[in-house]
């Protein structure tokens, strides 16, 4: 039940700023092989402003290392008992998500971005930032230090 609410209240988020039309959004991302054990990523969704809109996903299911998401925790104002999760991701391992977008969000200064996190290594705040523009739909956007590519459809 938890977690239907939780659903709810995701989609809620990111589908409210349009409350017309919405689409569903898959992302696909792949880590560089970093040589560490998996990582914990923060999937989220920010305005023009820079303001938390909306958590997408968090991969690892530990929240006492959410604390290493420093935009992330910071944004959520450190209420991080409610983020969707899922297994942590591996070194060179693919993830997907499909989560439900606004259509005002997009073109509209809104960004997607990615908080990384990998046991006894450096924490990867903002690992990838990117715009929602028409532009980066189909375009893989590379990330800065666990994440390879990112691929919005």
């Amino acid at each position: 039940m938890k977690n239907i609410l939780t659903t709810l209240a995701l989609t809620t988020a990111l589908v409210m700023p349009g409350a017309v039309m919405a689409r569903d959004i898959t992302l696909t991302g792949t880590l560089k092989t970093y040589g560490g054990q998996g990582a914990y990523l923060a999937v989220y969704v920010t305005n023009a402003n820079g303001g938390y809109v909306g958590t997408v996903w968090v991969g690892g299911g530990k929240s006492k290392y959410f604390q290493h998401f420093t935009h992330w925790s910071r944004a959520t104002g450190g209420n991080v008992g409610n983020a969707m999760t899922g297994a942590s991701v591996g070194s060179g391992r693919t993830f997907q998500v499909t989560f439900n977008l606004a259509d005002t969000l997009i073109d509209a200064g809104y960004q997607l971005r990615i908080d990384a996190a990998v046991e006894n290594m450096r924490d990867a705040p903002s690992d990838i930032v990117i715009p929602l523009t028409s532009d980066n739909f189909g375009t893989a956007n590379s990330g800065r230090r666990y994440v390879r590519s990112v691929f919005l459809q």
